[in-house]
């Protein structure tokens, strides 16, 4: 067979057909595996049981594409603009500003690289072969299509594999399909449409090897395997724009072309006039200067980088500045289940004995808990020797550990579910060493696949005769069973209907159920086998377990639905187990608990759904259950088709696509992959998804005051630009200068707009809908204030610049009065910006520390402008007297009450919501508004 016609075969469906078959398909033989000739020409042609990186731009491409933005376009003029009037020190400033974002932003980029490469380390291990008729270790990265592979526990599979024969073999594929417990495999075939969840016969690369031996074929190697088509997943998936850079780039745009116009405008005005051109351009580049936001893009950093600080002390750490406001944004957050909704612990929670139900508090592997009986809460569990019964079968019956470590933490070694019956046990008080001592093991029947149970024969203490306890799934032993204990202990006839009945609830619940039975064995030293606990067994109950969902992530989604976040679950778990958690959790809202088919939708339910009909169902449904990489990545892409801002949550490497599509992806610090966590934008410490809730308040205070910054900003520039532009059409006296005007933007931006990065949280932030992702950054509302203040601005600084000049001082003191009068106007609009829709006094003179400090270091500036030699000669400013100070003030304090009052009406009329967000829906205010409204007038 040539390679070509092997390479042809790699994608068929490999657990669909019979391993005769696979083999002869592949060229090989399972007694002797390939020869050395064969393995050298196989690995020339398909090459190294490696992932490829897919090649993108160089770094120096990379690097200039930072530049290609319309914020940077705006600051890259603004520093041409600075350095033509010869402030070389305000030109190098912006121009390090820009270049400072471009080399993080370079920085940032190379994210998918190195997850691919963490993808690539993953899959890189030690593999036992048979070539050649010897058993041999190699390299995994010099594995071939036809290699026969020997598993044992412990070993992390190589490559894809179709299994040959297998040996009560388990494999943890949670890293690649989210399920929580180890998968079961066997060598037979399975149905065409079996999906890979469930595809028995199969162990596919990265996954682990938890319990048993096998022997498979590969059939997969590097870019073919499952995780080479994550590896594809992630270099396909192209990063997006977060809501802050697309609707700052939008303001950008909007800004500089009105910058350009203005600038244009004002040129041609002054040549009309029949001005000297020299002058008509200084009045141009004074226009320009002033209506440039310099403050702007430092402001947007400072902001981000205080809510990451804020951020990491809440156990959320950010990878990407921009992240901080998107989670602001965030509309859905898709959450795997294991591990980040719940414990990824199994816990028994009931239990059937002797007719009776119990319930079992305590949660994961901490064997803090009690049982108590369900219909008679309160009675001693203890009196039930049915209940010891089952207890004693679940903790004898079992090949695993239960262990302390330093720390304090309990944790299991070997099964999960054998581990979780050892904590039930030791909740009702039954100690594992003991038990064993007592009831020494002399043989067992280990568990296979094709038997569903096991069994061991133990010699009890007082010297009766040996019994033999078992555990496995319920049609395994039921049939086998004769009777059953009652609660005193007695011999009674069992009531198939009852434990029927039972586990169709726990079923019902998404509990993963084992029955339990006993049988007197022989005392002649007659060995254990399958045909002596055919019948004849006393059934001894049932235990229902489930990995819990974790108490703080319930409080989580509660919060995050209040705050009009959709919370949906996308697992590779079976359905009824999601839907189960997610009803425990609080995910399905409204709908019914039970899991109903309409309560879940599975990954085979998407692969028959066009992507139009997928988008319907992702916005509907908030459960999905059995979900590949691909569908997991189809989700997110449907709803942000819908316009959702999407958070995608996950710890594995299936999650690691979906986590790069997302508009933020959130990888587990604990547990998470190292893929996972190179494919993320934010990193939860703690694993818990409760901080996940933290960062969206972090994030929505973030925007707040990022919007507080450009509302107390812009006005600034626009009142400059009003006033250069009034001049030059009536053709008088510049009232500012361009260097003034840098001095203005610069010292306002520097000494007070930063102090509102450190604005604290506004009360019930979490409280109002997300914003719209698809609206603008500032409202109606709030343009319209800022068009108020600028022509205060105007209006003030005008008038008084005239008003000096009328009065007989000279151009220069004249000028001198109009720089500090922006100066001074600001300082008290800094107060009003505060809150966007409160007066400051309501939210607390001294609750943001900083704005005091601010406005003295202004203080000290407008002195030193003012009454400095040096400071004189550089910025063409004199001193002033008293009267010009008491007609600053007056102006001053006129302004702040128009804008106090502008406020006030505003609110009134349409609500919190429209004027900070443009929500047209007004929000209910609430009691810690009034008694303020009075003070909010005169504010």
């Amino acid at each position: 067979m040539s390679h070509r016609s092997l390479e042809s075969l790699i994608s068929k469906h490999w657990h669909h057909l019979p391993s005769e078959e696979v083999l002869d398909l592949m060229g090989t033989s399972d007694q002797t595996g390939l020869d050395q000739f064969e393995i050298e020409s196989r690995q020339e042609s398909f090459g190294p049981n490696l992932l490829t990186q897919k090649k993108g731009r160089g770094p120096i491409v990379r690097f200039l594409l930072q530049f290609h933005q319309p914020l940077v376009y705006i600051l890259l003029a603004a520093g041409v603009v600075t350095g033509l009037v010869a402030e070389w020190v305000d030109a190098g400033v912006i121009l390090g500003v820009v270049l400072v974002n471009a080399v993080i932003g370079f920085m940032q980029e190379s994210k998918a690289v190195r997850a691919i490469e963490a993808l690539a380390r993953s899959m890189t291990t030690e593999a036992t072969l048979l070539r050649g008729g010897v058993v041999q270790q190699v390299n995994s990265s010099e594995l071939v299509p036809g290699d026969i592979v020997l598993l044992q526990s412990g070993d992390k599979v190589p490559a894809d594999m179709r299994l040959l024969s297998v040996k009560e073999l388990r494999v943890d594929e949670s890293v690649l399909t989210g399920e929580s417990l180890p998968v079961s495999k066997k060598a037979e075939v399975l149905a065409h449409d079996t999906v890979l969840a469930e595809r028995k016969n199969m162990a596919y690369a990265s996954t682990l090897v938890t319990y048993g031996q096998a022997k498979g074929v590969v059939v997969a190697i590097g870019d073919a395997t499952e995780m080479g088509r994550i590896s594809q997943l992630l270099s396909d998936v192209e990063s997006l724009e977060t809501p802050l850079t697309r609707r700052i780039a939008a303001f950008s745009r909007v800004l500089l072309i009105s910058i350009l116009v203005l600038g244009c405008a004002t040129f041609a005005a002054g040549m009309l006039h029949g001005e000297a051109i020299i002058d008509v351009f200084m009045a141009a580049v004074a226009l320009t200067v002033g209506s440039i936001p310099e403050g702007l893009p430092a402001a947007v950093t400072i902001i981000l980088a205080v809510g990451v600080s804020r951020m990491a002390k809440r156990r959320a750490i950010i990878r990407r500045l921009p992240t901080v406001e998107t989670l602001g944004s965030t509309t859905v957050i898709c959450s795997d289940k294991t591990g980040t909704l719940t414990e990824n612990q199994m816990t028994v929670r009931e239990i059937l004995a002797g007719s009776a139900k119990y319930l079992i508090s305590g949660s994961g592997y901490d064997p803090d808990g009690s049982i108590e009986r369900a219909e008679a809460a309160g009675e001693d569990s203890n009196s039930s020797a049915a209940l010891r019964e089952c207890l004693r079968a679940g903790l004898l019956c079992n090949d695993s550990r239960l262990i302390q470590d330093e720390a304090g933490r309990w944790a299991i070694q070997g099964d999960p579910t054998e581990g979780a019956l050892i904590v039930s046990a030791r909740k009702y008080g039954l100690n594992e060493a003991k038990e064993r001592q007592q009831n020494p093991r002399i043989d067992v029947i280990p568990f296979e696949s094709e038997h569903q149970y096991m069994a061991t024969l133990h010699r009890p203490p007082n010297g009766d005769s040996p019994v033999v306890y078992l555990k496995g799934s319920l049609e395994s032993l039921l049939d086998r069973c004769e009777n059953t204990l009652d609660h005193e202990g007695h011999i009674v006839s069992l009531d198939l209907d009852l434990v029927r009945r039972h586990v169709e609830e726990m079923g019902w619940q998404g509990m993963r159920v084992l029955a339990f039975a006993r049988k007197a064995w022989p005392d002649s030293g007659e060995p254990l086998t399958h045909d002596g606990v055919a019948s004849g067994l006393t059934f001894l109950g049932l235990q229902g377990m489930i990995d819990p969902p974790r108490r703080e992530a319930m409080a989580a989604v509660k919060a995050c639905q209040q705050a009009g976040i959709t919370v949906k679950m996308i697992t590779g778990d079976h359905a009824l187990t999601a839907v189960s958690i997610a009803g425990d959790i609080g995910i399905l809202g409204l709908q019914s608990r039970l899991p109903r088919r309409d309560n879940v939708v599975t990954g085979q339910d998407m692969s028959l759904m066009s992507d139009e009909k997928l988008t319907d169902v992702a916005s509907e449904t908030n459960v999905f259950a059995r979900v590949t990489p691909e569908q997991k990545l189809r989700l997110v892409k449907a709803l942000q088709s819908r316009g959702e801002v999407v958070a995608m949550t996950g710890d594995g490497v299936n999650d690691a696509p979906a986590l790069k599509q997302a508009d933020i992806g959130v990888a587990m610090g604990m547990a998470g992959t190292e893929v996972s966590k190179e494919a993320a934008d934010m990193i939860l410490t703690d694993d818990n998804f409760a901080s996940i809730e933290a960062a969206v308040e972090e994030g929505r205070c973030v925007f707040d005051n990022l919007v507080k910054f450009i509302v107390w900003a812009l006005p600034t520039n626009l009142g400059q630009g009003l006033v250069i532009l009034t001049a030059v059409f009536a053709g008088i006296t510049l009232p500012i200068l361009p260097v003034q005007s840098l001095w203005i933007n610069m010292t306002t931006a520097g000494a007070l707009g930063l102090m509102l990065a450190f604005e604290p949280r506004e009360s019930g932030v979490m409280q109002r809908p997300p914003r719209n992702p698809q609206g603008p950054l500032l409202s109606g509302e709030l343009l319209g204030r800022m068009l108020l203040m600028g022509l205060l601005l105007m209006a003030a600084a005008y008038g008084l610049f005239e008003w000096k000049e009328y009065n007989g001082a000279t151009a220069v003191q004249a000028r001198t009065v109009a720089v500090n009068t922006f100066a001074v106007i600001s300082t008290l609009y800094l107060l009003n910006c505060r809150s966007l829709e409160r007066s400051y006094w309501s939210i607390g003179l001294l609750s943001n520390r900083w704005i005091p400090l601010g406005v003295l270091f202004m203080a000290l500036l407008q002195l030193a402008f003012t009454y400095l030699p040096f400071m004189n000669r550089l910025f063409h400013s004199e001193p002033i007297g008293l009267e010009s100070w008491g007609a600053i003030g007056a102006v001053a304090i006129l302004a702040h009450f128009v804008v106090g009052l502008e406020k006030f009406i505003a609110r009134r009329l349409f609500g919190v919501n429209r004027v900070v967000h443009g929500d047209d829906s007004p929000e209910e205010e609430g009691l810690e508004h009034e008694g303020s409204e009075t003070r909010e007038a005169s504010a």
